[in-house]
């Protein structure tokens, strides 16, 4: 998935038993067939020097998260896949210790 575009409403719509006092972030990623998925920025998290955010699909909170790095380009907030392993080791690996904490 990459194009995305941003929307904002109210509640989360991530399936979480959780309250929320934010927005809720919307953004339509493409995915590989070209097809629009409207998701849900669940959460934001650093690693290192970048910063990543996971997002979950609207419709569908049974659906696997993804997570994305998140890189700041001419004032605009731009998404981008994990393709090094190396980088997707330490991110999951801090991913799963911010769960284990809010547990």
């Amino acid at each position: 998935m990459s194009d995305h575009t941003h929307e904002h409403g109210d509640g989360c719509g991530c399936g979480q038993d959780h309250d929320h006092d934010h927005e809720e972030v919307l953004l339509t990623l493409t995915d590989e067939n070209g097809q629009d998925v409207e998701m849900v920025l669940v959460e934001t998290f650093d690693v290192e020097k970048h910063v990543y955010a996971l997002l979950l699909e609207r419709n569908n909170p049974e659906a696997d998260g993804i997570i994305l790095r998140m890189e700041e380009e001419d004032e605009e907030m731009v998404l981008y896949n994990i393709e090094d392993e190396e980088e997707w080791n330490r991110v999951e690996a801090a991913y799963n210790e911010l769960v284990a904490s809010q547990e």
